[in-house]
């Protein structure tokens, strides 16, 4: 797919190839750092480029005599991109050795003419080369309902594997279910106290530490009514495993139903309990053990804090985490012999690695943040290197409804569900306005907010320009014939004819995304792509405000079908490429408002 900033890099990697052909500067330079970009500043031109400044010390040059040595070697080349050939641009030498770059208008208009032909593939990359990633979001304790903080890692972690996916990555979306472990244990007595209940008895105030939400009610008289008075009388060591693994399977449908209430799905959903049941932790431990990695030892407890759940005052069985970056070493058994949490998912990212996994991405909540680096060690320790865990942290969200804080559910007891929210807003708005904060800043959600139809709205304001250009086409249906108005057709209509700047800053705008797309992928950042549809908007409805000022920028003008077309041609762009984002965010694109 093309790209401006990608074809361009290119041609100024073949002018330092003809560089060192001819001696001006040292063979085998590293590119790696170069870099094409807009500049800063709009006065300066459309691209500029670091190449100079980047390569200068190994080229034993100084930037600006180099950055001079470059603008010739491009003289007279040739730029290929978006159907373009031809020596369309300019280039400018400034301190410190940057080099700007000019683009003639028929540059970006062929940009348009590929956006039209390529439609919401248009941003599509091959950088990733089909290499496999694996996405693990979600993973909430399958004890509850999920809450609003859930559905932020969702949208979080949904968005950047569809974004991976666009780049050109081999995409594994993957939920990891904790379903061993003290907080089954728990699920599974509090189910049994509903179970009772739904068969008849007063069970009274839900003890402390157990589960005291409204929605086990629903779970204890499914229970009943599938195994009636079975379990009643019998001690516990009986009725605990399959009262649990009844009321695993409930919540987990649960969740299944409230993630695809928003469009969220899985390829894989894996078992903490399986991976424990089949030996695999076992047998990671015991590999670690034979490299001299996990030994029996005492920690110290933390200083100036409370220590960590995991932290006991004798010997426990521990992982050298302190040789592969952590600050100590961690427990991965407790005093006792029974599994850390740790331990499983240590074996859990070894099992991700043993299925083809090198890259592995992780989205967590902001309490998980205590450890990112014992994890990271961990992964290190079980691939040989090999593999790379990235963990992107959501931080919470406050719920307000016109200013007003939200805090309760009936239903949960403690928190607002994350289907409360979705059924009030709607899925669409809701993962359009969680990617509107990087995930590592706090997001303040207000429900009256997000559905006001304002300019203030972010949904509102993207969803709006798309409308704006789906109206413009429908209106232009009453002039133009159907196979006049395909895509195909207007990338061949007069494209020459928009050049007034702000048409030239909206091609400009759209000639853009492919490069957003690579640079929001590498640095695994979906939120970049809100802010570039924000900016996008924006840049349409100022061309649409322009339009109804001045009847010169009109988009539809009866008696000059040639300027007509290729204004359509434009609207088309913007709503094609609004779409494409909106695909990512698995949003659908508005026709109507």
């Amino acid at each position: 797919m093309t790209n401006i900033f990608g074809d361009f890099r290119r041609l100024i990697v073949a002018a330092l190839d003809d560089l060192a052909a001819s001696g001006e500067v040292p063979p085998g330079l590293d590119v790696a750092r170069v870099a094409v970009e807009p500049p800063r500043d709009p006065s300066h031109g459309d691209l500029s480029t670091n190449a100079a400044m980047v390569l200068a010390g190994a080229a034993r040059q100084n930037p600006l005599a180099l950055a001079g040595k470059i603008a010739a070697a491009l003289a007279g080349r040739e730029l290929a991109s978006g159907g373009y050939r031809g020596s369309g641009f300019r280039v400018t030498v400034a301190k410190p050795g940057f080099l700007n770059i000019a683009l003639d208008p028929a540059v970006w208009h062929a940009q348009l003419a590929a956006v039209l032909r390529a439609g919401t593939a248009w941003g599509d990359s091959n950088m990733g080369g089909g290499a496999p990633v694996n996405v693990e979001f979600v993973s909430v304790n399958p004890t509850g309902p999920m809450h609003v903080g859930h559905g932020r890692g969702a949208v979080v972690g949904d968005a950047l594997a569809a974004l991976l996916a666009k780049a050109g990555y081999a995409v594994h979306r993957e939920f990891y279910i904790n379903d061993a472990g003290a907080q089954i244990d728990a699920l599974a007595r509090s189910t049994y106290l509903r179970y009772r209940e739904a068969l008849g008895e007063t069970i009274g105030p839900i003890p402390e530490g157990l589960y005291p939400g409204e929605y086990l009610i629903e779970t204890g008289r499914a229970l009943a009514a599938r195994d009636g008075d079975k379990w009643l009388g019998r001690p516990e060591a009986e009725w605990r495993r399959p009262v649990g693994d009844f009321a695993v399977a409930a919540m987990m449908a649960a969740i299944r139903d409230d993630l695809a209430a928003f469009g969220v799905v899985f390829d894989t959903f894996t078992s903490e309990r399986e991976l424990v049941e089949r030996g695999a932790v076992a047998d990671c431990l015991a590999g670690l053990e034979a490299r001299g990695l996990v030994y029996r030892g005492m920690l110290e407890p933390p200083k100036g804090k409370p220590p960590p759940d995991d932290w006991e005052p004798r010997e426990l069985t521990l992982f050298r985490a302190t040789a592969f970056g952590d600050d100590v070493d961690r427990p991965v058994k407790r005093s006792d012999g029974s599994l850390t949490y740790f331990a499983t998912d240590i074996a859990y990212h070894r099992d991700k690695f043993e299925r083809g996994f090198k890259t592995m991405i992780d989205v967590w909540g902001a309490d998980h943040g205590g450890h990112v680096k014992r994890m990271q060690a961990a992964v290190k320790a079980v691939t040989g290197g090999e593999a790379v865990l990235d963990v992107k942290l959501c931080q919470l969200v406050n719920l307000f409804d016109a200013g007003v804080p939200v805090r309760m559910s009936k239903r949960a007891g403690r928190f607002i569900t994350l289907r409360e929210v979705v059924d009030e807003v709607g899925g669409d708005v809701f993962r359009f306005i969680m990617l509107t904060r990087k995930n590592d800043q706090t997001l303040d959600f207000d429900f009256a907010k997000v559905t006001e139809q304002s300019k203030d709205n972010p949904v509102f304001y993207v969803q709006y320009a798309h409308a704006r250009a789906a109206s413009v086409m429908r209106h232009a249906a009453e002039l133009f014939a159907p196979e006049e108005l395909a895509d195909e057709a207007l990338a061949a209509a007069p494209l020459d004819r928009l050049d007034d700047p702000l048409e030239l800053a909206l091609i400009r705008q759209i000639a853009a995304w492919p490069r957003l797309i690579e640079s929001a992928a590498e640095a695994h950042e979906p939120h970049r792509i809100a802010f570039f549809l924000q900016e996008l908007a924006a840049q349409f409805h100022l061309l649409w405000t322009k339009g109804r000022d001045e009847a010169a920028l009109r988009f539809l003008i009866a008696d000059d079908k040639a300027v007509t077309r290729a204004r359509l041609a434009l609207v088309r762009g913007v709503a094609i490429v609004i779409a494409s984002g909106l695909a990512v965010f698995g949003v659908e694109p508005a026709k109507e408002m």
